[in-house]
Protein backbone atom coordinates (compact mmCIF):
# COMPACT_ATOMS: atom_id res chain seq x y z
CA UNK A 1 0.00 0.00 0.00
CA UNK A 2 1.42 3.38 -1.02
CA UNK A 3 2.23 6.14 1.44
CA UNK A 4 -0.40 8.84 1.67
CA UNK A 5 0.85 12.14 0.25
CA UNK A 6 0.54 14.95 2.78
CA UNK A 7 -0.77 18.33 1.62
CA UNK A 8 -1.08 21.78 3.13
CA UNK A 9 -4.78 22.49 3.78
CA UNK A 10 -6.27 24.95 1.30
CA UNK A 11 -7.37 28.21 2.93
CA UNK A 12 -7.80 31.88 2.10
CA UNK A 13 -4.06 32.47 2.52
CA UNK A 14 -2.56 29.83 0.24
CA UNK A 15 -5.30 29.04 -2.27
CA UNK A 16 -4.19 29.35 -5.91
CA UNK A 17 -7.04 31.24 -7.60
CA UNK A 18 -5.94 32.13 -11.13
CA UNK A 19 -5.38 28.90 -13.08
CA UNK A 20 -6.30 26.96 -9.98
CA UNK A 21 -5.71 23.74 -11.91
CA UNK A 22 -1.98 24.51 -11.71
CA UNK A 23 -2.07 24.75 -7.93
CA UNK A 24 -0.08 22.20 -5.94
CA UNK A 25 -0.38 21.66 -2.18
CA UNK A 26 1.69 18.50 -1.72
CA UNK A 27 4.43 18.98 0.89
CA UNK A 28 6.98 16.95 -1.09
CA UNK A 29 6.64 19.09 -4.24
CA UNK A 30 6.69 22.39 -2.35
CA UNK A 31 9.58 21.48 -0.04
CA UNK A 32 11.57 20.09 -2.96
CA UNK A 33 11.21 23.33 -4.89
CA UNK A 34 12.23 25.40 -1.85
CA UNK A 35 15.30 23.21 -1.26
CA UNK A 36 16.25 23.40 -4.93
CA UNK A 37 16.35 27.20 -4.92
CA UNK A 38 19.68 28.99 -4.54
CA UNK A 39 17.85 32.05 -3.19
CA UNK A 40 14.62 32.50 -1.26
CA UNK A 41 12.79 35.80 -0.95
CA UNK A 42 11.64 36.34 2.64
CA UNK A 43 9.08 39.07 3.31
CA UNK A 44 7.86 40.60 6.57
CA UNK A 45 6.38 43.80 7.96
CA UNK A 46 9.05 45.36 10.26
CA UNK A 47 7.57 47.15 13.31
CA UNK A 48 7.47 50.90 12.79
CA UNK A 49 8.25 50.73 9.07
CA UNK A 50 5.83 52.18 6.48
CA UNK A 51 6.94 49.55 3.95
CA UNK A 52 7.13 45.76 3.90
CA UNK A 53 10.61 44.25 3.65
CA UNK A 54 11.72 41.54 1.20
CA UNK A 55 15.20 40.04 1.46
CA UNK A 56 17.00 37.42 -0.66
CA UNK A 57 18.27 34.73 1.71
CA UNK A 58 19.63 31.19 1.75
CA UNK A 59 17.44 28.60 3.45
CA UNK A 60 16.57 24.94 3.64
CA UNK A 61 13.71 22.77 4.82
CA UNK A 62 14.55 20.33 7.61
CA UNK A 63 13.65 18.97 11.04
CA UNK A 64 16.03 19.14 13.99
CA UNK A 65 13.79 16.83 16.02
CA UNK A 66 13.48 14.32 13.15
CA UNK A 67 16.63 14.63 10.99
CA UNK A 68 15.62 11.62 8.87
CA UNK A 69 12.25 13.17 7.90
CA UNK A 70 11.57 13.18 4.17
CA UNK A 71 10.52 16.11 1.98
CA UNK A 72 6.95 14.84 2.19
CA UNK A 73 6.84 15.24 5.98
CA UNK A 74 6.02 18.43 7.94
CA UNK A 75 9.27 20.42 8.10
CA UNK A 76 10.59 23.75 9.34
CA UNK A 77 12.47 26.24 7.20
CA UNK A 78 15.88 27.35 8.46
CA UNK A 79 17.39 30.60 7.17
CA UNK A 80 20.68 32.15 8.19
CA UNK A 81 22.35 35.52 8.14
CA UNK A 82 24.52 38.02 9.96
CA UNK A 83 23.73 38.37 13.66
CA UNK A 84 22.89 42.11 13.51
CA UNK A 85 20.92 42.03 10.24
CA UNK A 86 17.53 43.68 10.45
CA UNK A 87 15.51 40.51 10.03
CA UNK A 88 17.31 38.78 12.88
CA UNK A 89 16.90 41.79 15.17
CA UNK A 90 13.16 41.71 14.48
CA UNK A 91 13.11 37.97 15.16
CA UNK A 92 15.04 38.47 18.40
CA UNK A 93 12.58 41.12 19.59
CA UNK A 94 9.57 38.95 18.71
CA UNK A 95 10.57 36.20 21.12
CA UNK A 96 8.77 32.85 21.20
CA UNK A 97 5.74 34.24 19.35
CA UNK A 98 7.77 34.69 16.19
CA UNK A 99 7.55 37.06 13.24
CA UNK A 100 4.94 36.44 10.51
CA UNK A 101 6.81 35.88 7.24
CA UNK A 102 6.11 34.92 3.64
CA UNK A 103 8.77 32.97 1.76
CA UNK A 104 8.80 32.69 -2.03
CA UNK A 105 10.87 30.68 -4.49
CA UNK A 106 10.61 30.48 -8.28
CA UNK A 107 12.31 28.85 -11.27
CA UNK A 108 11.78 29.78 -14.92
CA UNK A 109 12.10 26.75 -17.20
CA UNK A 110 11.23 28.24 -20.58
CA UNK A 111 9.95 31.11 -22.70
CA UNK A 112 6.58 30.28 -24.29
CA UNK A 113 6.28 32.36 -27.49
CA UNK A 114 2.81 32.36 -29.03
CA UNK A 115 1.16 34.00 -32.05
CA UNK A 116 -0.49 36.60 -29.83
CA UNK A 117 1.44 38.62 -27.26
CA UNK A 118 -1.40 37.91 -24.82
CA UNK A 119 -0.75 34.16 -25.03
CA UNK A 120 2.97 34.40 -24.31
CA UNK A 121 3.97 32.77 -21.03
CA UNK A 122 6.74 31.10 -19.07
CA UNK A 123 7.18 27.50 -18.14
CA UNK A 124 7.82 27.91 -14.42
CA UNK A 125 7.72 26.42 -10.95
CA UNK A 126 6.91 28.65 -7.98
CA UNK A 127 6.14 28.12 -4.31
CA UNK A 128 5.06 30.27 -1.38
CA UNK A 129 5.23 29.41 2.32
CA UNK A 130 3.62 31.25 5.24
CA UNK A 131 4.79 30.91 8.82
CA UNK A 132 6.32 32.41 11.94
CA UNK A 133 10.08 32.90 12.31
CA UNK A 134 11.80 32.55 15.69
CA UNK A 135 15.46 32.91 16.56
CA UNK A 136 17.28 29.61 17.18
CA UNK A 137 19.10 29.78 20.53
CA UNK A 138 19.96 26.10 21.10
CA UNK A 139 23.58 25.54 20.03
CA UNK A 140 22.98 21.99 18.78
CA UNK A 141 20.04 23.09 16.62
CA UNK A 142 22.03 26.04 15.33
CA UNK A 143 24.87 23.73 14.31
CA UNK A 144 22.36 21.36 12.65
CA UNK A 145 20.91 24.25 10.64
CA UNK A 146 24.32 25.55 9.57
CA UNK A 147 25.29 22.12 8.27
CA UNK A 148 21.92 21.73 6.54
CA UNK A 149 22.24 25.09 4.77
CA UNK A 150 25.92 24.61 3.85
CA UNK A 151 25.17 21.22 2.29
CA UNK A 152 22.34 22.81 0.30
CA UNK A 153 24.98 24.84 -1.55
CA UNK A 154 27.11 21.77 -2.36
CA UNK A 155 26.21 18.38 -0.81
CA UNK A 156 28.85 17.11 1.67
CA UNK A 157 30.54 20.52 1.75
CA UNK A 158 30.15 20.96 5.53
CA UNK A 159 32.27 17.94 6.43
CA UNK A 160 34.70 18.79 3.64
CA UNK A 161 35.40 22.28 4.99
CA UNK A 162 37.49 23.45 7.94
CA UNK A 163 35.78 22.35 11.17
CA UNK A 164 34.73 23.13 13.82
CA UNK A 165 33.51 26.71 13.32
CA UNK A 166 35.34 29.26 15.43
CA UNK A 167 33.62 31.03 18.30
CA UNK A 168 33.64 34.26 16.29
CA UNK A 169 31.96 32.52 13.33
CA UNK A 170 29.22 31.13 15.56
CA UNK A 171 28.64 34.46 17.30
CA UNK A 172 28.43 36.40 14.04
CA UNK A 173 25.82 34.06 12.52
CA UNK A 174 22.16 33.81 13.48
CA UNK A 175 19.55 31.25 12.45
CA UNK A 176 15.80 31.70 12.13
CA UNK A 177 13.47 28.71 12.25
CA UNK A 178 10.21 29.26 10.37
CA UNK A 179 7.31 27.15 11.63
CA UNK A 180 5.21 26.67 8.50
CA UNK A 181 1.48 27.38 8.75
CA UNK A 182 0.55 26.84 5.11
CA UNK A 183 1.92 26.86 1.60
CA UNK A 184 1.22 26.19 -2.04
CA UNK A 185 2.97 25.91 -5.37
CA UNK A 186 2.07 26.70 -8.95
CA UNK A 187 3.65 25.00 -11.96
CA UNK A 188 3.29 25.62 -15.69
CA UNK A 189 4.78 23.32 -18.32
CA UNK A 190 4.01 22.44 -21.89
CA UNK A 191 3.96 24.14 -25.25
CA UNK A 192 2.14 27.08 -26.83
CA UNK A 193 -1.61 27.46 -26.34
CA UNK A 194 -2.85 29.72 -29.13
CA UNK A 195 -6.47 30.79 -29.64
CA UNK A 196 -8.51 29.09 -32.36
CA UNK A 197 -8.95 32.30 -34.35
CA UNK A 198 -5.17 32.84 -34.42
CA UNK A 199 -4.59 29.27 -35.59
CA UNK A 200 -6.88 30.06 -38.54
CA UNK A 201 -4.92 33.23 -39.39
CA UNK A 202 -2.72 32.19 -42.32
CA UNK A 203 -0.86 35.49 -42.40
CA UNK A 204 0.13 35.14 -38.76
CA UNK A 205 1.05 31.47 -39.16
CA UNK A 206 3.29 32.28 -42.13
CA UNK A 207 5.14 35.17 -40.50
CA UNK A 208 5.45 34.52 -36.73
CA UNK A 209 7.74 31.99 -35.05
CA UNK A 210 6.09 30.14 -32.17
CA UNK A 211 7.44 27.60 -29.71
CA UNK A 212 9.23 27.17 -26.40
CA UNK A 213 12.79 28.19 -25.59
CA UNK A 214 14.07 26.08 -22.66
CA UNK A 215 15.86 27.95 -19.86
CA UNK A 216 18.04 26.17 -17.33
CA UNK A 217 20.83 26.96 -14.89
CA UNK A 218 24.20 25.31 -15.39
CA UNK A 219 27.40 25.11 -13.36
CA UNK A 220 30.38 26.56 -15.20
CA UNK A 221 33.97 25.35 -15.14
CA UNK A 222 35.27 25.75 -11.56
CA UNK A 223 38.00 28.38 -11.12
CA UNK A 224 40.46 27.44 -8.32
CA UNK A 225 41.45 30.05 -5.76
CA UNK A 226 44.96 31.44 -5.71
CA UNK A 227 45.86 29.30 -2.67
CA UNK A 228 44.10 26.09 -3.76
CA UNK A 229 46.40 23.03 -3.65
CA UNK A 230 44.18 20.06 -4.56
CA UNK A 231 42.19 18.80 -7.53
CA UNK A 232 38.44 19.35 -7.55
CA UNK A 233 36.94 16.62 -5.29
CA UNK A 234 34.61 14.05 -6.81
CA UNK A 235 31.70 14.95 -4.49
CA UNK A 236 31.79 18.48 -5.94
CA UNK A 237 32.35 17.60 -9.62
CA UNK A 238 29.56 15.01 -9.49
CA UNK A 239 27.16 17.57 -8.04
CA UNK A 240 28.07 20.23 -10.63
CA UNK A 241 27.53 17.74 -13.48
CA UNK A 242 24.24 16.44 -12.03
CA UNK A 243 22.97 19.97 -11.43
CA UNK A 244 23.50 21.03 -15.04
CA UNK A 245 22.20 17.79 -16.55
CA UNK A 246 19.07 17.61 -14.37
CA UNK A 247 18.11 21.25 -14.98
CA UNK A 248 18.53 20.89 -18.73
CA UNK A 249 16.49 17.68 -18.80
CA UNK A 250 13.70 19.25 -16.73
CA UNK A 251 13.44 22.34 -18.95
CA UNK A 252 13.45 20.35 -22.19
CA UNK A 253 10.87 17.88 -20.90
CA UNK A 254 8.66 20.79 -19.84
CA UNK A 255 8.94 22.33 -23.32
CA UNK A 256 8.01 19.04 -25.02
CA UNK A 257 5.02 18.32 -22.84
CA UNK A 258 1.69 18.81 -24.58
CA UNK A 259 -0.32 21.77 -23.30
CA UNK A 260 -3.64 20.89 -21.73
Amino acid sequence: MGRYELEYPKDATNLVKRHGERGIYALEKIHGLINGSQLLHVSLNPPGSPFPLTLPMIGQMGSFDRPSASLGDPLDLYIHGYVSARMFNVGRDAGAEGVPVCVAASHVDGLVLALSAFNHSYNYRSAVLFGHAVLVTDEAEKMYAMELITDSVVPQRWRNSRLPPTGAEMQSTSILRVKIASGSAKFRDGGVADDKHDLENEEALNSIWTGVVPIYATMGEPVPSGHNRIDLPKYASDFFDDFSRDNKELAINAANKKSE
